[in-house]
């Protein structure tokens, strides 16, 4: 029974524990023993939360026998990105500043999945202050894909991937300001949804507008789409404290994965008309979209306009991102570190070299970066205008060794940090957009196919994410 709960979807043990077939505690047993028996394989884990989750499993078996009403991830595990709040629970962010820091309170998203009965069993992995694609840090290092741990499990969510792709949870959240949702499960072979944004609030203190430039969100990660759909459906709704929370319009995502798409017209551009794309990614592309013609979808082959190269599109990007990360040396200082100076050598290289050494960009960059933005906007909405769906691939190379960053693909020079990742353009649109399974590479690698929809059109993601896990089904390649 150990081995059928691990690998069961949330929705399966959710019901499964409604009906009395198994208990919570019978749950977080086996989930528990998964991870102190694997997480050594990937280092998905930063922290585990037996005492909390034993508590909780409790309590969710009290609700059982009182006969009191059932969230609908009543006494599912879930697993909480060590960028965000448990009440009583370290948050390190990744950094050695933090490795002693414990949450006052929960964040918002953690009181609903808490509200819906979903019990939390430890943070996951994450590179310093969420800084990048690749996960690893000074306090637990590197994490692995399970397909290969030698190998990046993504960033900034890859404690997240992997504790999925390795059956140490049946959902996970993550969260994404230019790909670190998406990246994640195209690595570790699970099922990455960055939502439109402001579906899923983020009251961030001190700064409650920081979320904009760029857009960044707090979304579901998990073995199977419909998971992720119950998920997202606990963690959107509107709150009064984010400003850019959308009202509730009353959809519910659960149903998505579901609907037939036969009415969708899907527009396929595995390199999004900019990105150079390895030959072993784009073969399996080529041969997973099929399924979407084969579930009645019109697909075409199209070359989007973005009007800017990959190098300006990835420049304006930092130029964003290089404001953000400066709010987070100030908030280092107010919290008393000195991170130019003593504190400065607890700091991940890579993290002093992004951003230390860094000039703060100018106003004029600013504005030109958003220009950039806003004709990156114009030709996703032209394709959307004719398009119900835009398909690329996630990650323009399979996951790589740890440290050993792509210069180039197929003979073209590119960014090492970022250049591999087809995930930024909806970052500066917040636009939703999905990386679902689409095959693995010829060394048994997993390769992600990002689906994306115009702004509100999640329901349309899911319903294609779906789709393709019922033509093509991933669950079976997962490490046992």
């Amino acid at each position: 029974m150990t081995d059928e709960l691990i690998h069961m979807s949330a929705t399966g043990m959710a019901r499964q524990i409604r009906d009395g077939d198994v208990s919570p505690t019978d749950v977080v047993d086996a989930h528990l023993d998964r991870i102190a028996d694997r997480n050594d394989r990937t280092n998905a884990f930063i922290t585990v939360t037996e005492d909390l989750a034993y508590e909780q499993a409790h309590e969710a078996e009290q609700a059982i026998e009182n006969g009191e009403p059932l969230g609908p991830l009543h006494g599912v595990p879930v697993a909480i990105k060590d960028l965000d709040n448990v009440e009583g629970i370290r948050t390190t962010f990744g950094s050695k500043l933090y490795v002693d820091n414990v949450a006052d309170e929960d964040d918002l998203f953690v009181s609903r999945l808490k509200n819906a009965g979903a019990i939390i069993v430890g943070k996951t992995n994450t590179p310093e202050f969420g800084l990048g694609v690749a996960t690893d840090n000074l306090v637990a290092g590197p994490t692995g894909t399970p397909f290969d741990p030698a190998k990046i499990s993504g960033g900034s969510s890859g404690g997240a991937g992997a504790a999925l792709g390795d059956s140490l949870v049946p959902i996970a959240q993550g969260s994404d300001t230019g790909g670190s949702i998406r990246v994640p499960a195209a690595c570790c072979g699970v099922f990455g949804h960055k939502p439109t944004f402001g579906l899923v609030p983020d009251p961030s203190r001190p700064n409650a507008f920081s979320n904009h430039t760029p857009f960044s969100h707090l979304g579901p990660m998990s073995r199977t789409v419909k998971d992720a759909a119950l998920m997202l459906d606990v963690m959107a709704g509107p709150d009064q404290r984010d400003p850019f929370s959308l009202p509730d319009d009353g959809t519910k995502y659960v149903d998505a994965p579901d609907r037939p798409i036969g009415d969708l017209k899907i527009a396929y551009s595995p390199d999004l008309g900019t990105y150079p794309v390895s030959y072993a990614v784009t073969d399996v592309l080529s041969e997973a979209v099929e399924a979407f013609e084969d579930a009645g979808a019109t697909v075409e082959h199209i070359t989007p306009d973005l009007g800017h190269t990959k190098e300006e599109i990835v420049d304006a990007y930092y130029t964003f991102a290089n404001v953000l990360w400066g709010m987070l040396l100030e908030n280092l200082e107010d919290d008393g570190f000195d991170p130019y100076g003593a504190d400065r050598k607890k700091l991940r290289p890579y993290l002093v070299n992004l951003i230390l050494e860094s000039d703060e960009p100018t106003m004029k960059a600013y504005r030109d970066a958003n220009v950039v933005r806003t004709n990156v906007l114009d030709g996703l909405c032209d394709v959307f205008g004719e398009y119900d769906l835009l398909v690329s691939a996630t990650m323009a190379v399979p996951p790589f060794a740890h440290g050993e960053y792509p210069g180039q693909i197929g003979g073209t020079e590119i960014e090492p940090y970022r250049g591999w990742i087809l995930t930024q353009p909806y970052n500066l649109t917040g636009q939703p957009a999905a990386s679902t399974p689409a095959g693995f590479s010829d060394d048994g690698l997993p390769i992600g196919m990002q689906i994306a929809a115009p702004r509100h059109r999640d329901e349309d993601v899911l319903a294609a994410a779906g789709t393709l896990e019922c033509q093509r089904p991933w669950h079976d390649a997962y490490p046992q």
